[in-house]
């Protein structure tokens, strides 16, 4: 048998996805196809020590990022955040995947506005050591009751940092706009398909999640 060639681009794509949208399946495809990656990581946050609301349960993000996600070659779900105890850091992640992966150039993957609060993150001169950034801009206005398709593009010309842009079409949808549509005039499964992929609308609709948006 032949041996396994490593692994020599892998991508990180973190985040609440609380819950996850067409904008992240978006990200998630661009960053697959555009930095040639041969695998990228899926990592539903555990404990959010940036988040001042309290998560959804991670069961329920965990499995709606796998009705996301569940079907993209070459992506996979990784719940290592999930289970790793008190606060969870991207640079700790990164330096174990760097263990796991160690001929790999490593790529995180993330939007403007994480970019744009990038140097308040624990570490942040730790994970631009052990991974290339990989940016996909975003509509200013993302609100819940902002329409779909009013999009003016994020700024990043002031952004000191080193990136790679991602090419993707901007995007207006946030995981709090669409919390705060489903806690609107009880919204059907039907009605957020526009705003999530259709096998998450209707686990949102049966489980009864975000009733009361936050």
């Amino acid at each position: 048998m032949a041996a396994t060639l490593p692994l020599r681009r892998v991508g990180m794509f973190g985040g609440a996805f609380d819950p996850p949208h067409w904008a992240h399946r978006a990200l998630a495809e661009t960053a697959l196809g555009q930095l040639e990656l041969d695998a990228l990581h899926i990592l539903p946050t555990g404990h959010a020590w940036h988040k001042s609301r309290v998560l959804s349960p991670a069961h329920d993000r965990v499995k709606m990022c796998e009705l996301a996600f569940g079907d993209l070659p070459r992506a996979q779900l990784d719940q290592r955040e999930i289970h790793r105890e008190g606060p969870s850091y991207t640079a700790d992640t990164l330096r174990e995947l760097k263990r796991e992966y160690p001929q790999a150039q490593l790529f995180l993957v993330l939007g403007a506005d994480q970019l744009l609060a990038f140097k308040t993150w624990v570490r942040w001169q730790e994970v631009l050591e052990l991974a290339t950034l990989a940016v996909a801009n975003r509509a200013t206005n993302i609100g819940a009751d902002i329409p779909l398709d009013q999009a003016s593009e994020t700024d990043l010309s002031g952004v000191d940092l080193p990136f790679v842009r991602l090419d993707m079409p901007l995007k207006n949808i946030s995981a709090t706009a669409v919390r705060a549509r489903v806690g609107q005039a009880a919204q059907s499964a039907g009605a957020l398909d526009v705003l999530v992929p259709e096998p998450v609308a209707r686990y949102i609709s049966q489980h009864h999640l975000y009733q009361s948006p936050t």
